[in-house]
């Protein structure tokens, strides 16, 4: 089973249809091509600054005469991304107001969207908790005076 992490746009509307589900692991795409990867989840800084740290590695692999070791570092990053793709989406949504509504764990994401869509629904029909009452201590008793031995003393009387 996996986790998709469900994401709400901000001001939290009733339709079930603008929430984000977005699968927690390992995302392979984001390790094969990893700029165009952010680039489409429009991650524009993080897809730019791969780009740049990959084109440097490569660069530096081949002036340094480093050979696979060079090609080694760029595949670091892309398997950085891979690993952490998902996460900087899920940072990005929150960056942008979205909040996080919990975690639906299903085989494909069309099972998790039914998943969160009952427990959603299930949720909003269910009536809100009743308020908890707390005393006013306005009105409470004032305190008796005098002595009180043990268990005989009986708060009222006197």
């Amino acid at each position: 089973m996996t986790a998709y992490v469900v994401m709400e746009p901000p001001g939290r509307s009733e339709k079930v249809d603008t929430t984000t589900l977005v699968r927690d692991g390992f995302t392979w795409l984001g390790l094969l091509v990893p700029p165009l990867w952010l680039a489409w989840h429009r991650l524009w800084v993080e897809a730019a600054l791969t780009f740049v740290v990959m084109g440097v590695l490569s660069m530096l692999g081949q002036k340094l005469g480093l050979g696979v070791a060079g090609s080694l570092l760029s595949l670091l990053v892309s398997l950085y991304v891979g690993l952490e793709g998902q996460g900087w989406r899920i940072a990005a949504l929150r960056r942008r107001g979205w909040h996080e509504w919990g975690v639906v764990e299903a085989g494909w994401l069309a099972d998790a969207d039914i998943r969160y869509a009952l427990e959603a629904e299930g949720l909003s029909d269910e009536a809100a908790p009743a308020p908890r009452i707390v005393p006013d201590a306005a009105l409470a008793r004032p305190t008796q005076p005098g002595m009180a031995l043990g268990l005989t003393h009986i708060p009222g009387r006197r």
